[in-house]
């Protein structure tokens, strides 16, 4: 099968490309990108107007099967993920059973070979039934495909146990990605403030999220190892991490969209749909989270994609589930909030969504060259729409974005050379 991607714009981090190209993918892989291709092709797809970027990699989202198939499956999650433009994506193994064995682990990654749309890594859990009590064999679960470990979800209390979960990821050259969660002060609906006491529900204090980050920061520094924080949220741990790395710790992090677009205000409009865990914080959270994105400090952007039932999202704030779906409007939020508000560059946006994630997975992608694999994503970064749940790919329909006006639509998903999905 050869396709040929005709007259669109290219963004490619790695190689500082930022122009109009054509590239000729045959099979898995790209043969040619040149100014000008005439070649004969099976597929031709017209990309004037549009832009051609390395398929986005989502480094943590939740796929629930096995376990909670009535919220999403490995089919429908897959099928949201390339209607957003994601290429590969890394299921947290919060899911019942947890990944903490082979066998599990293994039919995950089968489920996900049969769907055969997004290249599909999954996490296996730190500890046995991610309950903090006993460590998963490591090395056997990394042999068996698990790119990460984490207890997602569910923050590992005990600091000798994390210590020693960190010292063997590393070892075997991968990492924790870490909750960070100090649950004695991390009760509560939403976050601690005006809106919380507003609503008459109990506010979650930033030191939550704040003192297990330092946690994670001390345990990366103090035995030399690498440390990855999920999705952080206020501005002092952007602070702690920024400096932690200024001291060459090797720490890294990630954030989600709705940290950059949304605060704590948007559970007025939003309700259920906007509760999350980490909480949506303060404007100056929010600022600070641009910041750690233009600075370098924050790694990467993930969706956190975390589907519910209609009926679950339903029950009052106190008492609904946190999370939201985020894979089909990651893409626009991005361009809405960091490009078009001139913080980001388009490539400096690439370099967040497909380059760094890829390093950070130490997998071959990321980028978009002569003899790579051919996965990509192409987006028209004008194209304007109201999201509605009409239009929600995903088998859960819990988001703060139905109903608002976007930018930037995803028009073709490429995987392994193969079209996946097309607008």
């Amino acid at each position: 099968m050869i396709t040929l991607l005709k007259n669109g714009t290219l963004i490619d981090y790695k190689t500082n490309t930022f122009e109009k190209k054509d590239i000729l993918i045959e099979n898995e892989k790209i043969k040619e990108i040149a100014s000008n291709i005439a070649e004969e092709a099976d597929k031709i797809i017209d990309c004037t107007n549009l832009y051609i970027m390395p398929g986005m990699i989502d480094i943590h989202c939740h796929l629930r099967e096995p376990g909670f198939e009535y919220k999403e499956t490995i089919e429908t999650g897959s099928k949201s993920a390339v209607a957003g433009g994601f290429t590969t994506i890394c299921p947290m193994p919060n899911t019942k059973p947890t990944p903490d064995s082979t066998i599990i682990l293994k039919k995950i990654i089968e489920e996900g070979k049969r769907v055969n749309l997004c290249n599909i890594l999954p996490y296996a859990s730190v500890s046995k039934g991610e309950k903090g009590e006993e460590l998963v064999n490591f090395e056997e679960l990394k042999k068996a495909g698990a790119i990460a470990f984490s207890d997602d979800g569910m923050p590992v209390v005990n600091s000798r146990m994390m210590r020693q979960a960190m010292i063997e990821a590393d070892k075997l050259g991968t990492f924790i990605a870490s909750h960070c969660e100090e649950k004695s002060v991390s009760a509560g609906a939403i976050n601690a403030g005006k809106v919380a006491e507003q609503l008459g529900v109990e506010g979650v204090l930033p030191e939550a999220e704040e003192i297990m980050a330092a946690r994670e920061i001390v345990i990366s520094e103090t035995n030399n190892v690498r440390g990855h924080i999920c999705h952080i949220s206020t501005k002092t741990t952007k602070n702690m991490v920024r400096d932690a790395k200024k001291r060459g710790v090797k720490i890294t992090c990630e954030t989600c969209p709705h940290y950059f677009t949304f605060t704590v205000d948007e559970v007025l409009k939003s309700g259920t749909n906007a509760k999350m865990n980490p909480p949506l914080r303060e404007e100056k959270d929010r600022q600070a989270i641009i910041e750690g994105l233009k600075e370098g400090t924050i790694d990467c952007i993930i969706t956190d994609h975390a589907p519910h039932s209609e009926e679950e999202k339903a029950q009052e704030l106190g008492k609904a589930p946190n999370g939201i779906i985020g894979f089909e409007t990651a893409l626009s939020a991005e361009i809405m909030n960091l490009v078009d508000t001139g913080h980001l560059s388009y490539l400096e946006l690439v370099k967040l969504t497909s380059y760094n994630p890829a390093k950070l997975l130490k997998i071959d992608k990321g980028t978009i060259e002569t003899g790579k694999i051919a996965d990509i994503t192409i987006f028209d970064p004008n194209e304007e729409y109201v999201y509605t749940k009409e239009m929600v790919v995903s088998k859960a329909k819990n988001s703060p974005f139905i109903g608002k006006k976007l930018k930037g639509k995803v028009k073709y998903t490429i995987v392994n050379g193969k079209v996946v999905y097309e607008n």
